[in-house]
């Protein structure tokens, strides 16, 4: 499948949406006017724009505790949620639910769930949802390698297999649960060939090629709109952060330095601007120009974050039931 260079410039502009937003985060976090935990995807920015630049606006995303590049990448305003991270009333949620909470239902965010697993399950009912009404909306599902140690991943797959749902799973292997490594969890099956039990078609993708994360995504959502059922896409990244917060975890013992510079040298924004820099899709003064827009578009995104005002304390209880 050949991309155009329209839609190649997209796919740039929302990975470094993605990184620089991350970024801004680890600058002013230690300003301690963010209050909420904060799990950042740095590092890992091409499976969000990968899978997400292929979604409908309609289309549901069900994302995790590192939430931050799915919405990003599935066109959710910056300015909700920086604000949403300042606990200010801007926010997406109000301010009440922080980072790893993010919702917004006009661009399909039903909400993201801290609870390891509970995406999956989630976008299976939407995905029903959608099979029932007989519309063309699909819903994907993010999760990271842990979280297919969970009962409610296999339970899931085989709903959605059972009922050929228009669901795509999509798990996110940064090789590491906090800081237990893959390898002391699970045995060297793969999680991608997991989902030949329930006869679900199972691919594994190098989650850093932006690219190809492309072409599989929409192998899988080509499918899914087509009837034929879910997908599992295993695409294996790294994260450059610890598991939360704004610091890495290497200095704490938590991981091998040389495995994390081995990683990072495999950027995934620096290996596709490399390429449309040497194959003449762009040139880069054309490729700074966006990266200077994007910077600007964040700036705004905090500044208006920080000027937003604290909820009324009055209004503790509004939304309780």
């Amino acid at each position: 499948m050949d991309i155009d260079r329209k839609r190649l410039l997209e796919i740039y502009r929302v990975l470094q949406r993605i990184r620089c937003f991350e970024e801004r985060i680890v600058n002013l976090y230690p300003d301690q006017e963010m209050r909420t935990p904060v799990h950042l995807c740095l590092g890992q920015e091409g499976v969000a724009a990968g899978v997400c630049l292929h979604l409908r606006r309609e289309d549901y995303i069900f994302s995790t505790h590192r939430s931050h590049g799915h919405c990003i990448a599935k066109g959710m305003p910056l300015e909700s949620i920086a604000a949403e991270l300042y606990g200010r009333v801007d926010g997406c949620a109000r301010g009440r639910g922080g980072s790893m909470h993010l919702v917004d239902p006009r661009h399909g965010i039903p909400g993201s769930t801290a609870i390891v697993g509970g995406s999956i399950p989630l976008a299976v009912g939407a995905a029903l949802s959608a099979h029932l009404q007989g519309n063309s909306r699909i819903a994907v599902a993010f999760f990271g390698d842990g979280a297919s140690e969970e009962g409610s991943f296999h339970e899931s797959l085989n709903f959605a297999a059972l009922r050929r749902l228009p669901v795509i799973f999509v798990c996110e292997n940064n090789f590491y649960a906090t800081n237990s490594p893959l390898s002391a969890r699970q045995p060297g099956v793969g999680i991608a060939e997991k989902g030949a039990a329930y006869g679900i078609p199972g691919q594994l993708v190098d989650g850093n090629d932006t690219l190809t994360v492309y072409h599989a995504a929409a192998r899988a959502v080509a499918r899914a709109r087509s009837g034929q059922g879910p997908t599992l896409l295993e695409c294996r990244t790294y994260r450059w952060k610890g598991h939360v917060g704004p610091q890495c975890d290497v200095e704490q013992g938590c991981r091998p330095r040389l495995e994390l510079e081995e990683w990072k040298s495999r950027c995934p924004i620096a290996a596709l601007r490399a390429k449309l820099c040497t194959d003449g899709t762009a040139t880069d003064a054309e490729l700074a120009m966006i990266e200077h827009e994007v910077a600007t578009e964040v700036t705004t995104a905090f500044d208006f974050a920080r000027q937003s005002a604290f909820p009324n304390p009055g209004s503790l209880l509004d939304n309780v039931e």
